[in-house]
Protein backbone atom coordinates (compact mmCIF):
# COMPACT_ATOMS: atom_id res chain seq x y z
CA UNK A 1 0.00 0.00 0.00
CA UNK A 2 1.76 3.49 -1.21
CA UNK A 3 0.85 6.72 -0.75
CA UNK A 4 1.75 10.25 -2.81
CA UNK A 5 1.33 13.59 -2.55
CA UNK A 6 0.77 15.89 -5.44
CA UNK A 7 1.30 19.06 -5.16
CA UNK A 8 -1.00 21.42 -7.43
CA UNK A 9 0.43 24.52 -9.66
CA UNK A 10 1.11 27.20 -7.98
CA UNK A 11 -2.14 29.07 -10.64
CA UNK A 12 -4.68 26.27 -8.86
CA UNK A 13 -3.68 26.61 -5.79
CA UNK A 14 -6.26 28.61 -3.43
CA UNK A 15 -6.53 28.35 0.67
CA UNK A 16 -8.86 26.52 2.73
CA UNK A 17 -9.95 27.42 6.64
CA UNK A 18 -7.33 28.91 8.26
CA UNK A 19 -5.49 29.58 5.14
CA UNK A 20 -3.85 26.03 4.99
CA UNK A 21 -2.93 25.14 1.69
CA UNK A 22 -4.97 22.98 -0.51
CA UNK A 23 -3.25 19.28 -1.13
CA UNK A 24 -3.93 16.52 -3.17
CA UNK A 25 -3.19 13.04 -2.05
CA UNK A 26 -3.98 9.62 -3.31
CA UNK A 27 -3.28 5.63 -1.89
CA UNK A 28 -3.75 2.38 -4.23
CA UNK A 29 -4.39 -1.29 -2.80
CA UNK A 30 -3.19 -4.19 -5.20
CA UNK A 31 -5.83 -6.14 -5.90
CA UNK A 32 -8.84 -4.88 -4.14
CA UNK A 33 -12.36 -4.99 -5.82
CA UNK A 34 -15.18 -3.31 -4.37
CA UNK A 35 -18.48 -3.08 -6.84
CA UNK A 36 -19.36 0.36 -7.45
CA UNK A 37 -22.31 0.67 -4.82
CA UNK A 38 -19.65 -0.16 -2.05
CA UNK A 39 -17.20 2.00 -3.94
CA UNK A 40 -19.98 5.32 -4.12
CA UNK A 41 -20.71 5.00 0.00
CA UNK A 42 -16.82 4.72 1.23
CA UNK A 43 -16.52 8.05 -0.79
CA UNK A 44 -19.45 9.48 0.80
CA UNK A 45 -18.03 8.61 3.90
CA UNK A 46 -14.84 9.85 3.03
CA UNK A 47 -16.14 13.33 1.80
CA UNK A 48 -18.11 13.77 5.05
CA UNK A 49 -14.14 14.72 6.35
CA UNK A 50 -14.20 18.21 7.58
CA UNK A 51 -12.18 19.92 4.79
CA UNK A 52 -12.14 17.88 2.34
CA UNK A 53 -13.11 18.94 -1.05
CA UNK A 54 -12.78 16.36 -3.33
CA UNK A 55 -12.71 12.11 -2.74
CA UNK A 56 -12.81 9.71 -5.17
CA UNK A 57 -12.50 5.96 -4.33
CA UNK A 58 -12.64 4.07 -7.78
CA UNK A 59 -11.36 0.36 -9.42
CA UNK A 60 -8.39 1.52 -12.03
CA UNK A 61 -9.82 0.94 -14.77
CA UNK A 62 -8.46 2.86 -18.32
CA UNK A 63 -11.46 5.21 -18.17
CA UNK A 64 -11.20 6.38 -14.14
CA UNK A 65 -7.46 6.50 -14.60
CA UNK A 66 -8.32 8.59 -17.68
CA UNK A 67 -10.99 10.80 -15.57
CA UNK A 68 -8.65 11.18 -12.57
CA UNK A 69 -6.00 12.50 -14.91
CA UNK A 70 -8.58 15.19 -16.77
CA UNK A 71 -9.76 16.40 -12.70
CA UNK A 72 -6.42 17.08 -12.39
CA UNK A 73 -5.83 14.69 -9.31
CA UNK A 74 -2.89 13.01 -10.82
CA UNK A 75 -1.69 10.19 -13.38
CA UNK A 76 -1.38 6.76 -11.54
CA UNK A 77 0.27 3.56 -13.50
CA UNK A 78 -1.92 0.96 -11.87
CA UNK A 79 -3.76 -2.23 -12.88
CA UNK A 80 -7.39 -2.49 -13.56
CA UNK A 81 -7.81 -4.85 -10.38
CA UNK A 82 -6.24 -2.12 -8.56
CA UNK A 83 -8.18 0.08 -6.33
CA UNK A 84 -7.55 4.27 -5.96
CA UNK A 85 -8.38 6.36 -3.42
CA UNK A 86 -7.87 10.15 -4.29
CA UNK A 87 -8.77 13.06 -2.00
CA UNK A 88 -7.66 16.99 -1.81
CA UNK A 89 -8.17 19.35 0.97
CA UNK A 90 -5.94 20.55 3.87
CA UNK A 91 -2.77 18.47 4.61
CA UNK A 92 -5.10 17.17 8.01
CA UNK A 93 -7.95 16.73 6.59
CA UNK A 94 -6.42 14.65 3.76
CA UNK A 95 -4.27 11.99 6.25
CA UNK A 96 -8.03 11.46 8.17
CA UNK A 97 -9.78 11.26 4.76
CA UNK A 98 -7.23 8.45 4.09
CA UNK A 99 -6.96 6.94 7.26
CA UNK A 100 -11.33 6.54 7.19
CA UNK A 101 -11.00 5.41 3.67
CA UNK A 102 -8.17 2.81 4.88
CA UNK A 103 -10.68 1.75 8.08
CA UNK A 104 -13.27 1.55 5.52
CA UNK A 105 -11.69 -0.80 3.19
CA UNK A 106 -10.34 -3.20 5.02
CA UNK A 107 -13.03 -3.88 7.14
CA UNK A 108 -15.24 -4.65 4.27
CA UNK A 109 -12.68 -6.70 2.90
CA UNK A 110 -12.66 -8.39 6.30
CA UNK A 111 -16.39 -9.13 6.80
CA UNK A 112 -16.21 -10.88 2.83
CA UNK A 113 -13.75 -12.87 3.84
CA UNK A 114 -15.34 -14.07 7.52
CA UNK A 115 -14.93 -17.63 8.89
CA UNK A 116 -18.41 -19.01 8.30
CA UNK A 117 -19.12 -21.83 10.33
CA UNK A 118 -16.26 -22.18 12.67
CA UNK A 119 -14.15 -22.80 9.37
CA UNK A 120 -12.48 -21.03 6.42
CA UNK A 121 -14.24 -21.06 3.06
CA UNK A 122 -12.36 -20.13 -0.15
CA UNK A 123 -14.13 -16.92 -0.99
CA UNK A 124 -16.50 -17.14 -4.57
CA UNK A 125 -14.10 -15.42 -7.33
CA UNK A 126 -16.29 -16.36 -10.05
CA UNK A 127 -19.69 -16.87 -11.76
CA UNK A 128 -18.57 -20.09 -12.02
CA UNK A 129 -17.81 -20.61 -8.77
CA UNK A 130 -21.00 -19.44 -7.69
CA UNK A 131 -23.20 -21.09 -9.83
CA UNK A 132 -21.37 -24.55 -9.28
CA UNK A 133 -21.89 -24.17 -5.49
CA UNK A 134 -25.76 -23.83 -6.11
CA UNK A 135 -27.21 -24.56 -9.12
CA UNK A 136 -30.67 -22.46 -8.13
CA UNK A 137 -28.53 -19.33 -8.79
CA UNK A 138 -30.34 -17.30 -11.51
CA UNK A 139 -29.48 -13.91 -11.58
CA UNK A 140 -26.18 -12.20 -11.73
CA UNK A 141 -26.19 -8.42 -10.77
CA UNK A 142 -22.78 -6.89 -12.08
CA UNK A 143 -21.36 -3.64 -10.80
CA UNK A 144 -17.58 -3.28 -11.82
CA UNK A 145 -16.06 -0.83 -14.62
CA UNK A 146 -18.11 -0.57 -17.78
CA UNK A 147 -14.59 -1.52 -19.06
CA UNK A 148 -14.87 -4.61 -17.98
CA UNK A 149 -19.19 -5.07 -17.44
CA UNK A 150 -20.10 -6.45 -20.89
CA UNK A 151 -17.72 -9.40 -20.17
CA UNK A 152 -19.24 -10.41 -16.50
CA UNK A 153 -22.35 -9.83 -18.14
CA UNK A 154 -21.93 -12.38 -21.28
CA UNK A 155 -20.36 -14.56 -18.85
CA UNK A 156 -23.43 -14.65 -16.25
CA UNK A 157 -26.27 -15.36 -19.99
CA UNK A 158 -23.69 -18.46 -20.68
CA UNK A 159 -24.34 -19.78 -17.17
CA UNK A 160 -28.03 -19.31 -17.82
CA UNK A 161 -28.32 -16.52 -15.98
CA UNK A 162 -30.72 -13.38 -16.15
CA UNK A 163 -28.67 -10.37 -16.11
CA UNK A 164 -28.78 -6.69 -13.97
CA UNK A 165 -25.86 -4.35 -14.83
CA UNK A 166 -25.61 -1.54 -12.57
CA UNK A 167 -22.81 -0.59 -14.20
CA UNK A 168 -22.58 2.46 -16.77
CA UNK A 169 -20.01 3.37 -19.97
CA UNK A 170 -20.93 0.03 -21.42
CA UNK A 171 -20.73 0.64 -25.61
CA UNK A 172 -23.99 0.21 -27.10
CA UNK A 173 -22.45 -2.43 -29.28
CA UNK A 174 -21.60 -4.33 -26.35
CA UNK A 175 -25.37 -4.07 -24.89
CA UNK A 176 -26.57 -5.10 -28.11
CA UNK A 177 -25.06 -7.77 -28.21
CA UNK A 178 -25.85 -9.07 -24.59
CA UNK A 179 -29.61 -8.36 -25.46
CA UNK A 180 -29.65 -10.48 -28.54
CA UNK A 181 -27.78 -13.19 -26.77
CA UNK A 182 -30.25 -13.14 -24.26
CA UNK A 183 -33.34 -12.80 -26.67
CA UNK A 184 -31.87 -15.82 -28.44
CA UNK A 185 -31.93 -18.00 -25.02
CA UNK A 186 -34.90 -16.91 -23.31
CA UNK A 187 -33.03 -14.56 -20.59
CA UNK A 188 -33.27 -10.83 -20.00
CA UNK A 189 -30.41 -7.83 -19.80
CA UNK A 190 -31.59 -5.86 -17.15
CA UNK A 191 -29.24 -2.55 -18.02
CA UNK A 192 -26.60 -1.56 -18.66
CA UNK A 193 -27.28 1.33 -16.12
CA UNK A 194 -30.18 -0.29 -14.54
CA UNK A 195 -29.78 1.26 -10.90
CA UNK A 196 -33.69 -0.02 -10.04
CA UNK A 197 -35.13 -3.04 -9.57
CA UNK A 198 -37.25 -4.90 -7.23
CA UNK A 199 -37.20 -8.93 -7.75
CA UNK A 200 -39.16 -11.36 -5.42
CA UNK A 201 -39.68 -8.86 -2.95
CA UNK A 202 -35.97 -7.62 -2.96
CA UNK A 203 -34.82 -4.22 -3.85
CA UNK A 204 -31.60 -4.22 -5.74
CA UNK A 205 -29.23 -1.08 -6.50
CA UNK A 206 -31.52 2.26 -5.60
CA UNK A 207 -34.91 1.00 -4.39
CA UNK A 208 -37.46 1.40 -2.38
CA UNK A 209 -39.03 -0.90 0.47
CA UNK A 210 -42.62 -2.24 -0.82
CA UNK A 211 -45.52 -4.61 -0.36
CA UNK A 212 -46.02 -7.77 -2.95
CA UNK A 213 -49.14 -7.34 -4.68
CA UNK A 214 -50.31 -7.54 -8.36
CA UNK A 215 -48.80 -4.86 -10.04
CA UNK A 216 -45.95 -5.13 -12.65
CA UNK A 217 -43.55 -2.44 -13.68
CA UNK A 218 -40.76 -2.30 -16.41
CA UNK A 219 -39.05 1.14 -16.46
CA UNK A 220 -36.21 2.21 -18.50
CA UNK A 221 -36.01 4.92 -15.83
CA UNK A 222 -34.79 4.46 -12.68
CA UNK A 223 -36.22 7.01 -10.23
CA UNK A 224 -39.33 6.77 -12.58
CA UNK A 225 -39.47 2.98 -11.38
CA UNK A 226 -38.88 4.47 -7.93
CA UNK A 227 -41.79 7.43 -8.03
CA UNK A 228 -44.32 4.36 -9.65
CA UNK A 229 -43.70 1.92 -7.30
CA UNK A 230 -43.57 3.76 -3.75
CA UNK A 231 -46.68 5.74 -5.20
CA UNK A 232 -48.70 1.84 -5.77
CA UNK A 233 -47.70 0.96 -2.43
CA UNK A 234 -48.83 4.27 -0.41
CA UNK A 235 -52.49 3.33 -2.59
CA UNK A 236 -51.99 0.24 -0.72
CA UNK A 237 -51.72 -1.83 -3.18
CA UNK A 238 -48.04 -3.76 -4.06
CA UNK A 239 -45.88 -4.90 -6.76
CA UNK A 240 -45.16 -8.73 -8.24
CA UNK A 241 -41.86 -7.47 -9.82
CA UNK A 242 -40.27 -4.20 -10.94
CA UNK A 243 -37.71 -4.89 -13.87
CA UNK A 244 -35.42 -2.30 -15.25
CA UNK A 245 -34.08 -1.99 -18.35
CA UNK A 246 -31.35 0.73 -18.76
CA UNK A 247 -31.63 3.83 -19.86
CA UNK A 248 -30.56 3.13 -23.44
CA UNK A 249 -32.60 0.54 -24.02
CA UNK A 250 -35.73 1.90 -26.21
CA UNK A 251 -32.93 3.65 -28.26
CA UNK A 252 -33.48 2.61 -32.28
CA UNK A 253 -29.98 0.81 -31.62
CA UNK A 254 -31.20 -1.67 -29.19
CA UNK A 255 -34.91 -2.01 -30.03
CA UNK A 256 -36.24 -2.17 -27.04
CA UNK A 257 -35.46 -6.10 -26.18
CA UNK A 258 -35.43 -5.87 -22.31
CA UNK A 259 -38.64 -4.38 -22.18
CA UNK A 260 -40.44 -6.36 -24.97
CA UNK A 261 -38.84 -9.18 -23.05
CA UNK A 262 -39.98 -7.72 -19.19
CA UNK A 263 -43.38 -6.65 -20.97
CA UNK A 264 -43.87 -10.44 -22.15
CA UNK A 265 -42.79 -12.00 -19.08
CA UNK A 266 -44.74 -10.21 -16.79
CA UNK A 267 -48.18 -10.93 -19.38
CA UNK A 268 -47.50 -14.84 -18.12
CA UNK A 269 -46.79 -14.78 -14.45
CA UNK A 270 -49.60 -15.59 -12.33
CA UNK A 271 -49.04 -13.36 -9.89
CA UNK A 272 -49.37 -10.00 -11.95
CA UNK A 273 -52.68 -8.61 -13.04
CA UNK A 274 -51.51 -5.54 -14.38
CA UNK A 275 -48.38 -4.02 -16.20
CA UNK A 276 -46.48 -0.67 -16.07
CA UNK A 277 -44.29 0.16 -18.68
CA UNK A 278 -41.88 3.68 -17.20
CA UNK A 279 -39.61 5.28 -19.74
CA UNK A 280 -38.46 8.84 -21.14
CA UNK A 281 -39.47 9.31 -24.94
CA UNK A 282 -38.53 5.90 -26.93
CA UNK A 283 -37.68 6.16 -30.60
CA UNK A 284 -40.40 5.95 -32.74
CA UNK A 285 -40.09 2.61 -34.34
CA UNK A 286 -39.18 1.36 -30.94
CA UNK A 287 -42.14 2.66 -29.25
CA UNK A 288 -44.77 1.20 -31.82
CA UNK A 289 -43.35 -2.07 -31.45
CA UNK A 290 -43.92 -1.66 -27.22
CA UNK A 291 -46.80 -0.27 -27.95
CA UNK A 292 -48.23 -3.12 -29.75
CA UNK A 293 -46.66 -5.72 -27.73
CA UNK A 294 -48.88 -3.58 -25.26
CA UNK A 295 -51.90 -4.32 -27.01
CA UNK A 296 -51.34 -8.01 -27.60
CA UNK A 297 -51.29 -8.65 -23.84
CA UNK A 298 -53.49 -10.53 -21.91
CA UNK A 299 -53.88 -7.91 -19.05
CA UNK A 300 -53.97 -4.39 -18.56
CA UNK A 301 -50.89 -2.45 -19.36
CA UNK A 302 -50.47 0.96 -18.15
CA UNK A 303 -48.20 3.28 -20.52
CA UNK A 304 -46.11 6.52 -19.47
CA UNK A 305 -43.87 7.97 -21.85
CA UNK A 306 -42.93 10.88 -20.47
CA UNK A 307 -43.83 14.09 -22.42
CA UNK A 308 -45.84 11.75 -24.80
CA UNK A 309 -49.47 12.85 -24.87
CA UNK A 310 -51.48 10.22 -23.42
CA UNK A 311 -54.27 9.68 -25.78
CA UNK A 312 -51.14 9.43 -28.90
CA UNK A 313 -50.39 5.80 -26.80
CA UNK A 314 -53.91 4.22 -25.67
CA UNK A 315 -55.26 1.49 -27.62
CA UNK A 316 -57.52 -0.98 -26.58
CA UNK A 317 -56.29 -2.80 -23.16
CA UNK A 318 -53.12 0.22 -23.06
CA UNK A 319 -54.08 3.10 -20.90
CA UNK A 320 -51.48 6.28 -21.14
CA UNK A 321 -50.73 8.51 -18.75
CA UNK A 322 -49.56 11.56 -18.61
CA UNK A 323 -47.39 12.31 -15.13
CA UNK A 324 -45.22 8.76 -12.97
CA UNK A 325 -47.66 9.70 -10.00
CA UNK A 326 -50.96 9.28 -12.73
CA UNK A 327 -49.37 5.55 -13.75
CA UNK A 328 -49.38 4.48 -10.67
CA UNK A 329 -52.78 5.68 -9.49
CA UNK A 330 -53.99 4.36 -12.86
CA UNK A 331 -53.38 1.00 -12.28
CA UNK A 332 -53.96 0.49 -8.87
CA UNK A 333 -57.49 1.50 -9.96
CA UNK A 334 -57.20 -1.36 -12.52
CA UNK A 335 -56.12 -4.02 -10.33
CA UNK A 336 -58.94 -3.52 -8.28
CA UNK A 337 -60.96 -4.06 -11.12
CA UNK A 338 -62.16 -0.40 -11.60
CA UNK A 339 -62.46 1.84 -14.58
CA UNK A 340 -59.80 4.43 -14.46
CA UNK A 341 -60.01 8.15 -15.01
CA UNK A 342 -57.12 10.33 -16.58
CA UNK A 343 -57.69 13.25 -14.49
CA UNK A 344 -56.08 16.40 -15.20
CA UNK A 345 -52.83 17.59 -12.88
CA UNK A 346 -54.53 20.47 -11.21
CA UNK A 347 -54.43 22.68 -8.01
CA UNK A 348 -57.06 22.57 -5.38
CA UNK A 349 -58.84 26.09 -4.58
CA UNK A 350 -57.45 25.79 -0.88
CA UNK A 351 -53.74 25.20 -2.31
CA UNK A 352 -54.40 27.75 -5.04
CA UNK A 353 -55.02 30.88 -2.49
CA UNK A 354 -51.99 29.78 -0.25
CA UNK A 355 -48.98 29.63 -3.27
CA UNK A 356 -50.71 32.96 -4.35
CA UNK A 357 -50.12 34.76 -0.86
CA UNK A 358 -46.69 33.36 -1.05
CA UNK A 359 -45.81 35.12 -4.07
CA UNK A 360 -47.48 38.26 -3.18
CA UNK A 361 -44.46 38.26 -0.38
CA UNK A 362 -41.91 37.99 -2.83
CA UNK A 363 -39.69 41.14 -3.60
CA UNK A 364 -39.98 42.40 -6.57
CA UNK A 365 -36.66 40.99 -8.32
CA UNK A 366 -38.29 37.19 -7.20
CA UNK A 367 -39.20 35.75 -10.94
CA UNK A 368 -37.15 31.89 -11.17
CA UNK A 369 -37.47 28.39 -10.26
CA UNK A 370 -33.96 26.60 -9.29
CA UNK A 371 -34.48 22.66 -9.68
CA UNK A 372 -31.79 20.92 -8.07
CA UNK A 373 -32.90 17.19 -8.62
CA UNK A 374 -30.68 13.90 -7.58
CA UNK A 375 -33.23 11.70 -10.14
CA UNK A 376 -32.89 12.36 -13.55
CA UNK A 377 -36.51 11.34 -14.52
CA UNK A 378 -37.66 13.62 -11.66
CA UNK A 379 -35.37 16.38 -13.22
CA UNK A 380 -37.05 15.79 -17.00
CA UNK A 381 -40.76 15.59 -15.86
CA UNK A 382 -40.45 18.66 -13.67
CA UNK A 383 -39.05 20.80 -16.65
CA UNK A 384 -42.08 19.35 -18.62
CA UNK A 385 -44.89 20.60 -16.18
CA UNK A 386 -42.90 23.95 -16.24
CA UNK A 387 -43.10 24.39 -20.39
CA UNK A 388 -46.66 22.84 -20.39
CA UNK A 389 -47.57 25.79 -18.22
CA UNK A 390 -45.20 28.28 -20.40
CA UNK A 391 -42.36 28.59 -18.66
CA UNK A 392 -39.00 26.97 -20.37
CA UNK A 393 -36.00 26.30 -18.48
CA UNK A 394 -32.04 25.85 -18.51
CA UNK A 395 -30.88 22.95 -17.82
CA UNK A 396 -27.92 20.37 -17.79
CA UNK A 397 -30.42 17.69 -19.69
CA UNK A 398 -32.71 19.26 -21.72
CA UNK A 399 -36.08 18.04 -22.58
CA UNK A 400 -37.08 18.85 -26.16
CA UNK A 401 -38.08 23.16 -26.72
CA UNK A 402 -35.58 23.51 -23.33
CA UNK A 403 -31.63 25.42 -23.50
CA UNK A 404 -28.56 23.89 -22.53
CA UNK A 405 -26.82 25.87 -20.00
CA UNK A 406 -23.63 26.34 -20.70
CA UNK A 407 -22.37 26.16 -17.56
CA UNK A 408 -23.71 23.59 -15.07
CA UNK A 409 -22.65 25.49 -12.34
CA UNK A 410 -24.27 28.26 -12.67
CA UNK A 411 -28.24 28.88 -13.32
CA UNK A 412 -29.62 31.22 -16.06
CA UNK A 413 -33.80 32.58 -15.34
CA UNK A 414 -35.53 29.43 -15.00
CA UNK A 415 -33.53 26.40 -14.23
CA UNK A 416 -33.70 22.84 -13.58
CA UNK A 417 -30.59 20.73 -13.22
CA UNK A 418 -29.84 17.03 -12.60
CA UNK A 419 -27.38 16.38 -10.31
CA UNK A 420 -26.96 12.68 -10.91
CA UNK A 421 -25.45 13.47 -14.44
CA UNK A 422 -22.35 12.57 -15.07
CA UNK A 423 -20.97 16.28 -14.72
CA UNK A 424 -21.57 16.24 -11.47
CA UNK A 425 -20.61 12.59 -9.98
CA UNK A 426 -17.25 12.61 -11.66
CA UNK A 427 -15.04 11.74 -8.70
CA UNK A 428 -17.93 11.94 -6.50
CA UNK A 429 -20.64 10.17 -4.86
CA UNK A 430 -23.93 10.30 -6.76
CA UNK A 431 -26.33 12.79 -4.64
CA UNK A 432 -28.72 10.62 -3.72
CA UNK A 433 -25.91 8.94 -1.45
CA UNK A 434 -24.33 11.69 -0.84
CA UNK A 435 -26.27 14.70 -0.93
CA UNK A 436 -23.64 17.84 0.00
CA UNK A 437 -23.42 19.09 -2.90
CA UNK A 438 -26.80 19.19 -3.78
CA UNK A 439 -27.46 21.04 -0.69
CA UNK A 440 -25.00 23.39 -1.03
CA UNK A 441 -26.54 24.52 -4.37
CA UNK A 442 -29.47 24.99 -3.06
CA UNK A 443 -27.96 27.54 -0.84
CA UNK A 444 -26.34 29.23 -3.45
CA UNK A 445 -29.78 29.08 -5.39
CA UNK A 446 -31.20 30.94 -2.24
CA UNK A 447 -28.58 33.42 -2.12
CA UNK A 448 -29.38 34.56 -6.14
CA UNK A 449 -31.78 37.58 -5.69
CA UNK A 450 -33.62 36.12 -8.54
CA UNK A 451 -34.70 32.80 -7.15
CA UNK A 452 -38.46 32.69 -6.28
CA UNK A 453 -39.17 28.94 -5.81
CA UNK A 454 -36.46 26.49 -4.71
CA UNK A 455 -37.68 22.75 -6.47
CA UNK A 456 -36.18 19.30 -5.08
CA UNK A 457 -36.46 15.93 -4.59
CA UNK A 458 -35.65 13.26 -1.74
CA UNK A 459 -35.02 9.56 -2.51
CA UNK A 460 -35.22 7.35 -0.01
CA UNK A 461 -34.63 3.48 -0.15
CA UNK A 462 -31.54 1.29 -0.62
CA UNK A 463 -28.47 2.79 -1.73
CA UNK A 464 -29.54 6.32 -0.10
CA UNK A 465 -27.70 8.08 2.30
CA UNK A 466 -29.08 7.16 5.84
CA UNK A 467 -30.23 10.82 6.68
CA UNK A 468 -30.89 12.82 3.17
CA UNK A 469 -32.02 15.43 5.16
CA UNK A 470 -30.01 16.24 8.06
CA UNK A 471 -27.84 18.68 6.44
CA UNK A 472 -30.42 20.27 4.24
CA UNK A 473 -32.72 21.36 6.65
CA UNK A 474 -29.75 23.42 8.15
CA UNK A 475 -28.88 24.42 4.62
CA UNK A 476 -32.51 25.81 4.34
CA UNK A 477 -32.50 27.30 7.83
CA UNK A 478 -29.77 29.54 7.37
CA UNK A 479 -30.27 30.28 3.58
CA UNK A 480 -33.83 31.70 4.45
CA UNK A 481 -32.86 33.47 7.30
CA UNK A 482 -30.49 35.41 5.09
CA UNK A 483 -32.74 35.90 2.51
CA UNK A 484 -35.11 37.27 4.82
CA UNK A 485 -32.58 39.80 6.26
CA UNK A 486 -32.42 41.02 2.48
CA UNK A 487 -36.37 41.48 2.25
CA UNK A 488 -36.83 38.25 0.61
CA UNK A 489 -39.46 35.31 0.70
CA UNK A 490 -37.89 32.04 -1.56
CA UNK A 491 -40.72 29.19 -1.61
CA UNK A 492 -39.08 25.72 -0.70
CA UNK A 493 -40.59 22.60 -2.52
CA UNK A 494 -40.07 19.44 -2.65
CA UNK A 495 -41.04 15.87 -2.75
CA UNK A 496 -39.90 13.05 -0.72
CA UNK A 497 -39.74 9.67 -2.95
CA UNK A 498 -40.35 6.61 -1.18
CA UNK A 499 -42.10 4.65 1.80
CA UNK A 500 -42.35 4.29 5.28
CA UNK A 501 -41.27 0.77 5.40
CA UNK A 502 -37.69 2.21 4.30
CA UNK A 503 -34.44 2.47 5.88
CA UNK A 504 -34.80 6.13 6.13
CA UNK A 505 -38.88 6.60 6.79
CA UNK A 506 -40.30 9.09 4.37
CA UNK A 507 -42.62 9.81 7.15
CA UNK A 508 -40.13 11.06 9.65
CA UNK A 509 -38.28 12.89 6.33
CA UNK A 510 -41.57 14.59 5.74
CA UNK A 511 -42.21 15.87 9.10
CA UNK A 512 -38.21 17.32 9.21
CA UNK A 513 -38.89 19.12 5.86
CA UNK A 514 -41.93 20.83 6.84
CA UNK A 515 -40.48 21.95 10.24
CA UNK A 516 -38.24 23.97 8.09
CA UNK A 517 -40.76 25.27 5.91
CA UNK A 518 -40.68 23.28 3.31
CA UNK A 519 -43.58 22.58 1.12
CA UNK A 520 -43.75 19.19 0.72
CA UNK A 521 -45.53 17.62 -2.23
CA UNK A 522 -47.65 14.18 -2.61
CA UNK A 523 -45.69 13.61 -5.93
CA UNK A 524 -42.74 15.00 -8.52
CA UNK A 525 -45.29 16.34 -10.84
CA UNK A 526 -47.79 17.81 -7.91
CA UNK A 527 -44.46 19.98 -6.66
CA UNK A 528 -43.56 20.75 -10.25
CA UNK A 529 -47.32 22.21 -10.34
CA UNK A 530 -46.87 24.23 -7.37
CA UNK A 531 -43.64 25.71 -8.54
CA UNK A 532 -45.08 26.31 -12.11
CA UNK A 533 -47.67 28.20 -10.38
CA UNK A 534 -45.74 30.81 -8.03
CA UNK A 535 -43.34 31.14 -11.10
CA UNK A 536 -46.32 32.33 -13.35
CA UNK A 537 -47.80 34.19 -11.22
CA UNK A 538 -43.95 36.02 -10.44
CA UNK A 539 -43.87 36.56 -14.18
CA UNK A 540 -47.10 37.86 -14.71
CA UNK A 541 -48.79 34.72 -15.75
CA UNK A 542 -47.53 31.76 -18.55
CA UNK A 543 -45.96 33.44 -21.73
Amino acid sequence: MLAWDWPLPAACRFWLLKGSPMSIRSRYYANLYKDSVSLMKVSAEVMAVPEILTASVVMASSTNIDNLAAADLGSFEVRPNDLIVVVSGSDAACDEALAKADDLLLEQDAAGHGDEGGGASQPITSLQMAVSRDQAHNLALVSVPGDYAAAEAMKALRLGMDVMVFSDNVPPDSELALKRYAQDHNLMVMGPDCGTAIINGVPLGFANVVRRGPIGVVGASGTGTQEVTVRIHQLGSGVSQALGTGGHDLAASIGGISMLHGLKALDEDPATKVIVLVSKPPAPGVATAVLAAAEAATKPVVTIFLGADPASITRKGVHGAAYLAQAADIAVVLAKGGTPERKALALGGETQGKLTELSRTMAPSQRYVRGIFSGGTFCFEAQLIHRAAGLPAFSNAPTAGNRKLEDAGKSVENTIIDMGDDEFTQGRPHPMIDPSLRDARISEEVADPTTAVVLFDVVLGYGAAADPTAGLVGVIGDAKAKALAEGRHVAFIGYVCGTDQDPQNRAANVSALEAAGVLVASSNAEAALWSATIVSDRSGGAK
